[in-house]
């Protein structure tokens, strides 16, 4: 008898991609294979959802309508839904689409197998919403999509009380592990090949609060630069409230964290940031970017920001372009305000008319746009080492190149050597043209080095070909190739 197969569909942010990770863990460790690529559906589909879009629920009900008449004709076939929407509307998912199995939640992944064995038994839905965390999901199988770059969770949930997020509530209270057991996962991953690691958090550098430290994150900083053969180190998403000197001084100090910082500004306006509860003002967000950039020159910056966000004026909106002008970040992550049911926000008076919010939306974009191509307009000339992504380059076979990120996670299309070269490696390029999303680098390289992570790359495809069985369902923004775009702000687009 073959075995069963699997998909995983994800939503959302970068935490709901490392959970996948480990859902497929869990389902291969129960005996499930992934289902073949272009193959005519899987046994078990599992959606990961995501609760912070507006038309989240939407796309849900959508896919799992999309689903019925194939689970009808195929006996035996298991739908799951997990996630922050599955905590949020536990069981709502089942009375709207009674075909569904299964229904967890965010505390209780680890729950899936079991989960689709009683609902194959027993014949009914299984809907299980754990209220707070039953183990840290780090203690999980994971079937980790990348050979050569790795997430690492440093903690779950948030404290902060943002009035138009709704996550806190679906992923509880921060809990942050412990420092040695973070460690002892990124040392374990470097001796498997792994050279580039992500440290996660909803606040990542909110670390050490559940522990007493306030100095935790910064001292996990400098501890990484200790480990032999982890070359790059990065991490999202941090909070202004918390981002403090020492943070900074690590970063600067540790030469395996990576010039690069994603800043969710969210508003450049003090009285938009004061009814969204966001605990810092447009001269507290300058300081800081002004402060990484004398420790970090070089540093490229990156950010979240919600345009329309209710009582949003004009002049505050010209605050939030003036700010943007003043940090001049490589990239921006520009948002719509989204009302989310269950928020304060969502009851705010002075919600902003479509249109109003569209055109404000398109100026901010066009200015960011501006300033994103003359950032990397700066950087035409320079000699940067890249590491060679898998999946990030979607015209390679076309134009002959390769494609990979540079040390400040700037996407780099640059001329195939003559040398083999393979995902994980480290190319040197010379930068000769900028776009505003990516550079190019035309001309030959100027070195090519073979890595550990290029071994384990090729040892991963040298087995029998194994299709991803986690569809990440979003654009790349750098860090463990390909990595889901959506915000770069924790689980939602708001840390």
């Amino acid at each position: 008898m073959s075995a069963k197969t699997y998909e995983v569909r994800t939503h959302g942010c970068q935490m709901n991609v490392h959970d996948s990770e480990r859902l497929a863990g869990l389902l291969e460790d129960a005996g499930y294979v992934p289902a073949p690529e272009g193959a005519d559906g899987a046994d078990v589909v599992v959606f990961n959802t995501c609760a912070v879009r507006e038309n989240a629920d939407n796309k849900l009900y959508g896919n799992l309508g999309q689903l019925a008449p194939k689970k009808a004709s195929r006996p035996g076939m298991q739908i799951a839904v997990g996630g922050c929407l599955a905590q949020k509307d536990r069981d709502t998912i089942v009375k709207k689409a009674p075909w569904v199995d299964v229904v967890f939640g965010t505390h209780n992944i680890g729950k899936l197998p079991v989960l689709l064995e009683r609902a194959r038994v027993q014949e009914e839905a299984q809907v299980e919403i754990a209220e707070s965390l039953e183990a840290f999901p780090s203690t999980l199988p994971t079937r980790r999509e990348s050979a050569y770059a790795a997430w690492v969770s440093i903690s779950v949930g948030c404290n902060n009380t943002c009035t138009f997020c709704i996550v806190p509530a679906l992923r509880g209270k921060e809990k942050d592990r412990r420092p040695g057991d973070i460690l002892a996962e990124i040392e374990t991953l470097v001796s498997e090949g792994v050279s580039e690691i992500t440290l996660l958090g909803q606040n990542v550098n909110a670390y050490g609060s559940d522990i007493g430290d306030r100095e935790a994150f910064s001292k996990l900083l400098r501890a990484c630069g200790k480990i032999e053969g982890l070359e790059r180190v990065r991490f999202t998403s941090p909070h202004p409230r918390d981002f403090t000197d020492d943070v900074i001084a690590a970063m600067a100090a540790t030469p395996n964290v990576m010039p690069q910082l994603h800043m969710p500004l969210q508003s450049g306006s003090d009285t938009v940031l004061k009814a969204m509860r966001r605990s810092y003002r447009q001269e507290r967000f300058l300081g800081i970017i002004e402060k990484v950039r004398a420790a970090m020159p070089d540093a490229a910056i990156s950010t979240d920001i919600i345009v329309g966000f209710p009582g949003e004026t004009e002049e505050d909106f010209e605050q939030t372009l003036h700010t943007v002008r003043e940090s001049r970040f490589a990239q921006a992550f520009t948002f719509q305000y989204s009302k989310r049911p269950g928020t304060p926000a969502a009851t705010m008076e002075g919600q902003i008319p479509k249109e109003v919010v569209q055109a404000r939306y398109e100026r901010l974009v066009a200015l960011q746009e501006e300033i994103s191509w003359e950032e990397n307009k700066k950087q035409v000339g320079r000699t940067v080492e890249v590491m060679v992504a898998e999946g990030e380059g979607r015209k390679d076979g076309a134009t002959h190149r390769l494609s990979g990120r540079a040390p400040d996670n700037r996407l780099v299309h640059f001329t195939k050597p003559a040398a083999e070269v393979r995902p994980g490696d480290m190319v040197t390029v010379e930068i000769t043209y900028a776009a505003p999303h990516h550079l190019l680098a035309e001309g030959e390289a100027v070195a090519v080095r073979r890595t550990r992570s290029g071994d384990a790359w090729e040892r991963r495809n040298a087995a029998p070909p194994q299709p991803a069985g986690v569809m990440l369902g979003l654009p790349t923004v750098g860090a463990p190739a390909p990595v889901p775009a959506e915000p770069a702000g924790g689980c939602c687009p708001t840390s």
